[in-house]
C-alpha cells in the first residue's frame, strides 16, 4: 500500500513540476514575444491564480504517468503523454469552455502548435521527474 501512495505522489509531483515548466514556457513566450511572433494571442500574466491553475491541473494530468509506457525515453514519453492535455485543450477547453473556436483558432492559426509545444514541455519535464524516481537498478530514462 505504501508503494501505491509513493507512486501516486511521484506522479502528481511530476505533473506539478511539468505544470510549472509549462507555465514558465507560456509566460516567457508572451513576455519575450514568441507567441506574438507566432500570431497566437496567448500571453498570460504571472499571477498566483493563473500559476495555481497550471500547477493543480499539471498534477492531475501527472496521473497519466501511472501507466508505465515508454520508460526508456524521457523525450518520447513526454511527447506522447503531452498529447492528452493537448487534445483536451484543443477539443474541449478552447471551443466549449472558452468559446475560442475549434482548436482555439480564434486565438491564432498557430494556436494548436503553440499548445502542443507547451504540453510537450509539460510532458518532458514530468517524464524527467519520473525517470529520477525510478527504483535503483531499473535504469533511468534516456532522451
Amino acid at each position: 500500500m505504501v508503494a501505491v501512495f509513493q507512486t501516486l505522489s511521484a506522479c502528481f509531483t511530476a505533473g506539478v513540476l511539468g505544470g510549472l515548466a509549462n507555465g514558465i514556457f507560456q509566460w516567457g513566450a508572451g513576455v519575450f514575444g514568441l507567441s506574438a511572433m507566432m500570431g497566437v494571442a496567448i500571453a498570460p500574466a504571472w499571477t498566483p491564480p493563473w500559476l495555481y491553475q497550471k500547477l493543480v491541473w499539471g498534477g492531475v494530468w501527472g496521473m497519466l504517468y501511472i501507466f508505465p509506457l515508454l520508460k526508456r525515453s524521457v523525450l518520447l514519453r513526454g511527447v506522447v503523454y503531452g498529447l492528452a492535455p493537448t487534445a483536451v485543450a484543443l477539443l474541449v477547453v478552447f471551443p466549449d469552455m472558452l468559446g475560442k473556436g475549434m482548436f482555439g483558432m480564434e486565438l491564432g492559426t498557430m494556436t494548436p502548435l503553440f499548445v502542443l509545444i507547451g504540453n510537450t514541455v509539460w510532458g518532458v519535464s514530468a517524464a524527467w521527474w519520473m525517470s529520477l524516481n525510478q527504483e535503483p537498478g531499473r535504469g533511468r530514462g534516456r532522451l
